[in-house]
């Protein structure tokens, strides 16, 4: 972190996620305990980073009347295993939803695409699917089961009031899991996107012109206050575990001095991240 000096005075808003994600919730709590929905979370290994994020999906599901299930598999488990297990659960109907926990182990990762497509779309509450990814596409723009984290941007961003259409949005990272989905979501929503990525030249002229800038690498101190434009909505997805502490893309301080409204990490866009991830649980339950 970057100590102020004395003639740097924060002036953005904390955009912070709890309060939204709370109100979600609640929303979402009279028709979970109609539904009885139930959520599989598949976890291959025991990474503790995934772990911690687990619990606290566990917990909010189960606040809410949705049945959470922790499906723990040995982290050298066979490809061919764990499509087993997937088909499972494809075929049990008291499985409304489930999703792969990342990261996986590394002898997994070459065949990610391969387990996607074999998860089912209607259960597939993670929104990894083509089918599910393609209809943010097509089909008029409908998000049925969105990536929750690209979900909870837009949520954040429409429940604090902030224009989308029309303004340019500089997101920084172009996976599958953030960049991309987040892109056509706001592109739904009628704004201007641009997606920038690791061999994006001059990156910093290029997040300057951003209205709302997102960054989604994972990178700390990736977004520094001169790559900002003063006023901007900036949206820290990025997350790492740095010296014992959560950390994101953006430095936070400085960036504090220049824009207009920023989320923290922690306890930005991850509160709402687990909140949207129900909401789909729930969706898939009425399918």
């Amino acid at each position: 972190m970057v100590r102020l000096r004395s003639s740097q005075v924060p002036t953005a808003r904390i955009l912070a996620g709890k309060p939204h994600a709370d109100a979600l919730l609640e929303e979402l709590a009279p028709l979970a305990k109609e539904l009885h929905p139930s959520l599989t979370i598949v976890q291959v290994g025991n990474d503790s980073a995934s772990n911690t994020y687990i619990g606290k999906k566990i917990d909010a599901a189960e606040k809410i009347g949705i049945t959470a299930r922790h499906l723990r598999l040995h982290e050298d488990i066979s490809l061919v295993s764990l499509i087993d297990e997937i088909e499972s659960l494809n075929d049990d109907p008291d499985v409304d939803g489930y999703i792969i926990q990342l990261p996986l182990p590394d002898h997994l990762w070459d065949s990610f695409d391969r387990i996607v497509e074999m998860i089912h779309p209607d259960k597939d509450v993670d929104g990894f699917t083509a089918e599910n990814f393609g209809d943010m596409a097509l089909r008029g723009g409908a998000e049925f089961l969105p990536p929750a984290t690209a979900a909870g941007v837009v949520r954040l961003l429409q429940a604090e009031n902030i224009a989308i259409a029309g303004k340019h949005v500089v997101i920084v990272g172009r996976s599958n899991l953030v960049g991309k989905p987040l892109a056509l979501m706001l592109l739904n929503r009628d704004a201007t996107v641009t997606v920038c990525h690791s061999r994006t030249e001059d990156l910093g002229a290029i997040t300057r012109t951003a209205d709302i800038l997102v960054s989604a690498v994972g990178q700390p101190g990736l977004i520094t206050a001169d790559m900002v434009k003063d006023g901007a909505v900036v949206v820290d997805i990025g997350t790492t575990h740095l010296d014992g502490k959560l950390t994101g893309d953006v430095d936070f301080d400085a960036v504090s001095t220049k824009a207009s409204a920023i989320t923290p990490v922690p306890g930005g866009v991850g509160p709402l991240t687990v909140a949207c991830l129900l909401k789909n649980v729930v969706d898939a339950a009425q399918c």
